[in-house]
């Protein structure tokens, strides 16, 4: 395992499509996605967490005039998703390794149209609170980084973080607000495209269900 990491470690430092610490363009590229990474105007779709990459190169596959870009740390993970899109010559995905919290760093405000957070850890300690992807210090990191009417998506299993997300959002000017706390059983099934990661895939079959929500920011008055 240590060698298969190594080995992907290796080819993550030389694939073209991946972002990472040590590459030029990593320092450089917060507000210049467009123009030096993808090359045309098209709207920038984010995925956060995005672990192997499904949703990132899924999407990618059925909206070819998006962009999209899959954020994750880890580096053996990304790789699955960053070597696939370059095996199936996806030319509209990107991926950026770094930790979420540092997002900022690497879009400028209003850079994105759409966020999909895709099973995050839900941090179950109360002392997490902060942490979860969905807490009030992710929610205006992404309100800042979003264009006006930019979407936020967010697909998980665990209801406590599901029913807290949905508390949190209480304090925000927000607007077209759809969820469900079974999206295979729901109208709102189509809107995750048919696209599961591996885990999701497992949850569904052990019959989990799956949470799902979409909103959009208000404009700033």
């Amino acid at each position: 395992m240590a060698r298969q990491k190594l080995i992907r470690f290796a080819s993550n430092a030389q694939n073209a499509n991946l972002i990472e610490p040590g590459k030029p363009i990593f320092e450089t590229i917060s507000g210049h996605w467009a123009t030096d990474f993808f090359k045309n105007d098209n709207p920038i779709v984010v995925e956060l967490g995005c672990g192997r990459g499904e949703y990132t190169v899924g999407l990618a596959r059925l909206f070819p005039e998006k962009n999209f870009i899959g954020v994750d740390i880890k580096g053996a993970r990304i790789w699955v998703g960053s070597q696939q899109a370059i095996d199936e010559q996806l030319s509209n995905v990107g991926f950026l390794r770094t930790r979420i919290q540092n997002i900022d760093r690497f879009f400028a405000p209003q850079e994105i149209s759409e966020i999909w957070i895709t099973f995050p850890d839900p941090r179950p300690r109360g002392r997490d609170v902060k942490r979860r992807l969905t807490s009030n210090r992710f929610l205006n990191l992404y309100r800042s980084l979003l264009k006006p009417g930019g979407i936020v998506h967010l697909k998980t299993d665990h209801q406590d973080l599901f029913e807290f997300t949905l508390e949190t959002l209480q304090q925000y000017p927000i607007q077209n607000l759809q969820h469900t706390a079974d999206l295979e059983q729901s109208p709102l099934r189509h809107l995750h495209h048919g696209i599961h990661t591996k885990y999701e895939a497992i949850f569904v079959a052990q019959g989990y269900s799956i949470k799902y929500l979409q909103f959009q920011f208000l404009p700033a008055p």
